[in-house]
């Protein structure tokens, strides 16, 4: 639940005067509400008027407001794909909690991509792939994006093509069988699930789809505004997601599950904190008060006893609410899938959003050449 302030403590933390709260409102800057004790008061969204009193504080000097941009800043690139409002991930304006009851990755990918025709990851050739994983992601993304076409001067419609065209060469990499069927139902088989854990898969699929810019979109938006085939915009994704802060986190959630199934969850969680070692799959900046990616997965499945106490150990400890990577590694155990399933999933689900995201920023023509800082030293002559 979101915190609510009276007008006097929004006036306080602001230091402003009422007229310029009410701008602010009128703006839509800070969300407001009527006071359920009495009506005839109102109450204004806390989490708004910190934001605006961060921004103020910083002044609007050109350096301080680019620096502040790069690390959960102000925004930086304006998109109308996705973005997270109020403790909600939004597409295109529909709520994706809602959107993960029935929609698949398909019909995800034609909202975010606006497409004006249906998107298929149909693979109708049997696959050549002996083995799936990363590696053979790689391989095949890579030898697509080195035959691609620039992505420059080209239809909307022609680069979502392309982008289709990677997604069904990443999904047969990570798993899926060859078919038409929707990809969670080839991954499933791929993985020998049934029915209702492939359904489970596609509710992972399309929340992991997209959210807003993080650090593998906007690698791969940096891609794109240099005019690169489709594919090695996705190349230069899938790259940036193996690192451990991004995609990488659900191999650290399932370790740190291991060892509250080895040492108890209290200790684990105490020797993980003791070494200075932040919890991986517990916390998010966005979501303060819970990840509602993670709450979409667990409403449709119970997880065991072991990680509701990992859970609560974590939460008595830090007071973090766990993550999307937290219920894809519930997930993973779950279904007992691949073990570097957590992974898979994030690659295969947002190379939606990375295409979305790399034909908003081509069809934009803008490109993406920010300048540094220089802190070394100047030589003389």
């Amino acid at each position: 639940m979101s915190e609510w302030l009276t007008r006097e403590e929004a006036l306080a933390r602001l230091n402003v005067r009422p007229q310029t709260l009410y701008a602010y409102v009128s703006r839509g800057r800070i969300g407001m509400r009527p006071d359920g004790a009495d009506p005839r008061r109102s109450q204004y969204r806390a989490d708004d008027i910190a934001a605006l009193a961060t921004r103020r504080a910083r002044g609007r000097s050109p350096q301080a407001i680019a620096e502040s941009a790069i690390a959960w800043g102000e925004p930086a690139i304006t998109t109308a794909i996705s973005t997270v409002l109020h403790g909600r991930l939004v597409y295109r304006g529909k709520d994706a909690g809602a959107l993960a009851a029935t929609a698949t990755l398909e019909e995800t990918a034609g909202l975010l991509w606006a497409s004006r025709s249906r998107v298929s990851f149909a693979s109708l050739t049997p696959s050549a792939v002996r083995q799936s994983g990363t590696p053979t992601a790689f391989a095949r993304l890579s030898a697509l994006a080195a035959e691609g076409w620039p992505s420059l001067g080209r239809r909307p419609a022609m680069l979502q093509q392309d982008g289709a065209a990677a997604t069904s060469v990443l999904a047969t990499s990570l798993g899926a069988i060859p078919g038409s069927e929707p990809v969670h139902e080839r991954l499933a088989q791929g993985w020998s699930v049934d029915a209702a854990g492939a359904d489970l898969i596609r509710r992972a699929l399309m929340l992991l789809a997209d959210h807003e810019l993080n650090a593998s979109t906007f690698a791969a938006r940096v891609a794109a505004s240099t005019g690169a085939p489709i594919a090695a915009c996705l190349l230069a994704g899938l790259a940036t997601l193996t690192g451990p802060r991004h995609g990488g986190a659900g191999a650290a959630a399932i370790a740190l599950i291991e060892d509250a199934e080895r040492l108890g969850p209290d200790e684990a969680v105490a020797r993980w904190l003791a070494h200075d070692r932040p919890l991986p799959a517990f916390g998010h900046q966005l979501y303060p008060e819970g990840d509602p990616r993670a709450e979409a997965l667990f409403s449709e499945f119970k997880i065991d006893v072991g990680l509701l106490r990992l859970r609560d150990a974590v939460l008595a400890a830090t007071g973090l609410h766990p993550n999307i990577d937290f219920a894809l590694a519930a997930l993973t155990r779950g279904l007992r899938l691949p073990a570097d399933a957590p992974f898979r999933l994030f690659a295969l689900g947002r190379s939606v959003g990375w295409t979305a995201h790399a034909v908003e920023q081509v069809t934009s023509n803008r490109p993406i050449r920010p300048r540094a800082r220089y802190d070394g030293p100047i030589g003389s002559n």
